[in-house]
């Protein structure tokens, strides 16, 4: 068979096989819709809680400074979720459910919970009936200092004490926090 003869068959026919290949795998197994926690290309895992480190943030369509801004943040340590990894960029989303990408620079590991609903009790045990140390708006920033069972301890300002984590946005369902 001649190189031309060769190259034809490579290309009309091995790309074909793949298919029924693939295809006979996907029938094999049920797809699993669940969000699963992956490692992203930084070894970290996706999803997963960050804070915003500036206090004025660029949030782009795509993962570079080529592309468009989207929408600005001004609020140092909103907590954030990172969804997606490309280079040095994060794709990430806020409390409403907004995407876009940031750069990795402008994101900090520490994480912060943000008060959502109504105003909130934060309060000096991780009891329901502990007195309260403050009173916290909907929308205030706390500093994430750990978590036992469904109560966070958090830090607003010269402020310590207790939320349920129901009460805030930045964490998971379950998620262990040391």
């Amino acid at each position: 068979m001649s190189r031309r003869g060769v190259l034809f068959f490579c290309l009309a026919f091995l790309p074909a096989a793949w298919t029924g290949t693939a295809a006979a795998q996907d029938d094999a197994k049920p797809a699993d819709t669940r969000q699963v926690e992956r490692p992203g290309r930084t070894g970290l895992p996706l999803p997963r809680f960050v804070s915003l480190r500036a206090a004025e943030i660029n949030l782009r369509i795509g993962p570079g400074v080529r592309y468009p801004i989207d929408w600005v943040y001004r609020r140092r340590g909103l907590p954030v979720e990172v969804i997606d990894e490309f280079e040095t960029w994060r794709r990430i989303r806020d409390h409403e459910g907004t995407t876009g990408w940031v750069h990795q620079s402008m994101l900090d590991g520490r994480r912060s919970v943000m008060v959502t609903g109504k105003a909130r009790l934060l309060r000096r045990a991780p009891e329901a009936g502990a007195p309260g140390v403050a009173r916290l708006e909907a929308g205030v920033i706390a500093r994430l200092e750990g978590c036992e069972g469904d109560w966070c301890r958090v830090t607003v300002d010269r402020f310590g004490g207790w939320l349920r984590r129901g009460e805030v946005f930045g964490l998971y369902p379950g998620e262990t926090v040391p």
